[in-house]
């Protein structure tokens, strides 16, 4: 409930932890959405080099499918160019936005255009960043996410435990 709706907010993976990062992600964008439906954008390639998306997996991390969409993309462009127009749908509640690298196209500027779409609807928008650094951006938050070991005391090592710094907050 802390989180802003109708906002951009930037997830970083650190490097080896981009499934942290999905996952980590997949939760924020889940509760935004609430009862809507999320949008998941990504690039062709980011399967091969990242992890594929499993409608399974989100199902064991509690998410339900049925309300998930996936739109694969060609380039950052094109991702950039999908999630605009999604922002101005009010039937979603959550669009995530998969850009790994540092495309020259995701600057300050497009960054703006995220926020205004977003908040025009209330769609609550996700940058998922895989590696690259952070830069300036109009995102209310900033995550650096990686994945958390639990005690070996702990038996109960079935669910995800993320390590999840914020390293940019508006407010």
């Amino acid at each position: 409930g802390g989180l802003e709706r109708g906002a951009l907010h930037e997830v970083f993976a650190f490097i080896g932890h981009e499934a942290a990062a999905t996952g980590f992600t997949a939760g924020l964008a889940a509760r935004a959405a609430a009862n809507r439906h999320l949008l998941w954008i990504r690039q062709d390639f980011s399967a091969r080099e990242y992890g594929e998306i499993s409608a399974t997996g989100f199902l064991e991390f509690g998410l339900d499918p049925a309300r998930m969409l996936l739109l694969c993309v060609a380039d950052a462009a094109d991702g950039l160019r999908a999630a605009t127009d999604a922002l101005s749908c009010a039937a979603l509640g959550a669009v995530v936005i998969e850009i790994p690298g540092a495309p020259k196209i995701l600057d300050l500027v497009a960054s703006r255009r995220l926020t205004l779409a977003s908040a025009q609807k209330t769609v609550t928008a996700f940058l998922l960043r895989f590696g690259s650094l952070p830069a300036a951006s109009s995102a209310e938050t900033r995550w650096l996410v990686r994945a958390a070991f639990l005690p070996e005391k702990n038996e109960n090592w079935g669910h995800p435990v993320f390590a999840a710094d914020l390293i940019r907050n508006r407010h």
